[in-house]
């Protein structure tokens, strides 16, 4: 992190807008200082459900014996942070994540969810695997690159539930700091101990819980389970996925899903607003986007068949020739 004015030069000279550090200290690379609950709204998704959802997070951590600072994360979600004794791997931390998420999901079954698959999903996920290794998140103060220079806003618990995230913007804060002061400066004061969250994980496996997906590009893990695919053998698919567009830019994507529901009105008409599937998807230097519709609410006798999706991108062709930037 920024740490004096010659960094702070450093970032700006590299067009940094947003800072988004890992859970861990200089000293150890191993045992991350910071849980991170990181509350993800779905497509359509108000605000007000992910300030409910935050506030269950709270009360979870609190039942557990950890103290959780809340901040605004500058887009449409919430991120909740714990400091904890660098004692715990990225494994075990995740796991205490996984149980936390669970357990918010058990409290709050209509707004919460912890099912990793965005076919799966409902109201607001609670993102654990924002604690596997390598993972970040923006950091407290962050300016993010929207039109009204939103910034991730550190608060305090008691205005979680009234909060507005555009009200933290780069021109307001600097006020905002001054009159308040910085609501998470005691965060570094009282390390929290992960014991009960793990011990929560141990008791879920007993009743049942296995491992929870990890990310596909992480190695698969003993007990993780598979994702649930179409069945070829059953009349009504588990998840009637279809890929309606690849694109370099998500707005050739959205022209492309635009073009899909022309030309099927029948079935576009029965989409719920979260059964559209918008993933942000790796290159190699770059991100390119793919568009899913899930057909659960279409009629059979509406759901279109097999179709190439339209564009059809293809993020590794350049390599194919020869050539690896992405195209």
């Amino acid at each position: 992190m920024v740490s004096d004015l010659a960094q702070l030069v450093w970032i700006v000279n590299l067009g940094t807008i947003e800072l988004n550090p890992h859970p861990i200290r200089a000293g150890d690379l191993d045992h991350p200082d910071e849980l991170r609950v990181d509350l993800d709204p779905g497509p359509g998704v108000e605000f007000e459900a992910v300030r409910r959802v935050a506030l269950v997070a709270g009360d979870v951590l609190r039942d557990h014996g950890l103290v959780g600072f809340p901040k605004t994360s500058g887009s449409r979600g919430m991120h909740v942070l714990v400091r904890l004794a660098p004692r715990w791997t990225f494994e075990e931390v995740r796991s205490a994540a996984v149980a936390l998420a669970r357990e918010v999901e058990r409290r709050a079954p209509e707004l919460a969810t912890s099912k990793w698959w965005k076919e799966e999903r409902h109201g607001v996920f609670v993102d654990y695997n924002q604690n596997a290794k390598d993972r970040t998140v923006c950091s407290a103060y962050s300016v993010r690159p929207v039109p009204d220079a939103r910034v991730s806003a550190p608060l305090e618990w008691d205005e979680v539930a009234t909060c507005d995230p555009s009200a933290f913007t780069l021109y307001t804060m600097p006020a905002r700091l001054a009159a308040r002061g910085d609501p998470h400066a005691p965060i570094d004061a009282a390390p929290g101990d992960l014991a009960p969250l793990l011990d929560l994980a141990r008791a879920q496996r007993e009743h049942g819980h296995g491992e929870a997906p990890w990310p596909p590009h992480y190695p698969k893990r003993d007990g993780e389970p598979d994702r649930a695919p179409p069945s070829k053998r059953r009349r009504t698919p588990v998840y009637p996925l279809v890929t309606v567009a690849k694109a370099a830019k998500e707005h050739e994507a959205r022209e492309g899903l635009e073009r899909w529901k022309a030309r099927h009105p029948g079935a576009a008409e029965h989409l719920a607003v979260d059964d559209v599937l918008v993933d942000s998807m790796r290159g190699r230097s770059s991100t390119w986007t793919r568009i899913r519709v899930n057909l659960r609410h279409v009629p059979d006798e509406l759901r279109p068949g097999d179709e190439a999706p339209d564009p059809d991108y293809d993020p590794w062709a350049a390599e194919r020739r020869g050539w690896a930037p992405d195209e």
